[in-house]
């Protein structure tokens, strides 16, 4: 029942463009809000579980606009709108800081707690009987536990620079390995499932939060501390100096106009409660591709399986109006 009226719930607003809620307790809405739809699935649910509990529970008439880094950020600039981008990696957004210095931003939470994560990894159960293979040295001594094989980037990914660049620092290759290039983010994806279902060994790159590490259970290699100098060169096709450093954590942002902080504390406050672990996140992600899910879809999932993660984001006005529909 539930599932029927939050499911519900969200096809209203989709279909009238304002919030049930609202109406039927005579409460005036708190007006429009705009909020970026990313290109991508985690900051897609993000947004439907934002806009959800924004309709819902404080009565506002929420437009998703479908963007992606750079051009939300543009838009923010020069026209102010949307009002809150919810997922924003801020590694790979120039213009961050000169907005934040300009004061035309606000950034509210870290909306990935734990931020977004790159690595080398391995499946869990090959560690289990072999520990030695999560470092380094382990790795290098014994390339037949792990089929001898690195799974690497595709062909224009920035993370195959660096990942070609810590092979060579360390001689995967010299070392018995065979580097494989995969033509594409899918059959990557695909070499790690098939290996958990044949219980076979898997060694490669790859990043959190996504499906396949909610799904499946990996341990990443340890490629020592961070170095941002040396990071930078890995990541530099014509690097000369290539050498070892770990990936460093990405910090992915809420972010809002300093306008709208203005405008709506109540919904600033709300934001900035928004947050989500890597592995809640991954979790929602294996089941969103497990059913074909669209993302309203995953966010009504997320919603009822972890109530007591978002109930303390809202205010006390909007859990009445959220407990019509959750009790």
């Amino acid at each position: 029942m539930k599932n029927f009226l939050i499911t519900t719930a969200f096809a209203a607003t989709a279909a009238t463009g304002f919030t049930s809620a609202a109406m039927a307790d005579g409460h005036a809405a708190c007006g429009e809000v705009s909020i970026t739809e990313m290109n991508w699935a985690s900051a897609a649910i993000v947004t439907s579980i934002s806009a959800f509990l924004m309709e819902q529970g404080y009565g506002c008439d929420v437009t998703k606009i479908p963007s992606s880094t750079t051009p939300a950020l543009a838009s923010v600039s020069e026209t102010g709108k949307p009002d809150i981008v919810t997922e924003l990696w801020i590694n790979g957004a120039p213009s961050y800081d000169k907005l934040t210095e300009a004061g035309t931003i606000t950034t509210l939470t870290d909306v990935l707690s734990d931020g977004g994560i790159e690595g080398w990894w391995i499946p869990k159960y090959v560690v289990d009987e072999h520990p030695e293979l999560a470092t380094l040295e382990g790795l290098l001594a014994n390339p037949e536990l792990v089929d001898s094989r690195f799974h690497q980037c595709p062909e224009g990914w920035g993370c195959m620079n660096v990942n070609a660049s810590l092979a060579a620092a360390v001689d995967l290759e010299g070392n018995g390995f065979e580097v494989f290039k995969h033509g594409s983010g899918e059959t990557m994806a695909t070499s790690i499932a098939a290996a958990f279902e044949a219980k076979e060994p898997w060694l490669g790159y790859y990043w959190a939060p996504t499906s396949v590490l909610g799904k499946y259970e990996m341990v990443s290699v340890d490629l020592g501390e961070y170095n941002e100098e040396i990071h930078l060169c890995n990541a530099d096709p014509d690097c000369e100096e290539a050498g070892l450093s770990s990936y460093p954590v990405g910090p992915v942002k809420t972010i809002v106009t300093t306008d709208f902080v203005e405008r709506h504390p109540d919904l600033a406050e709300l934001m900035t409660n928004v947050s989500f672990t890597n592995a809640q996140m991954g979790e929602v992600l294996a089941w969103q591709e497990d059913n074909n899910a669209s993302a309203d879809e995953a966010a009504v999932y997320f919603l009822t399986t972890y109530q007591d993660t978002w109930k303390d984001w809202v205010n006390d006005a909007a859990s009445e109006k959220l407990a019509a529909l959750l009790q």
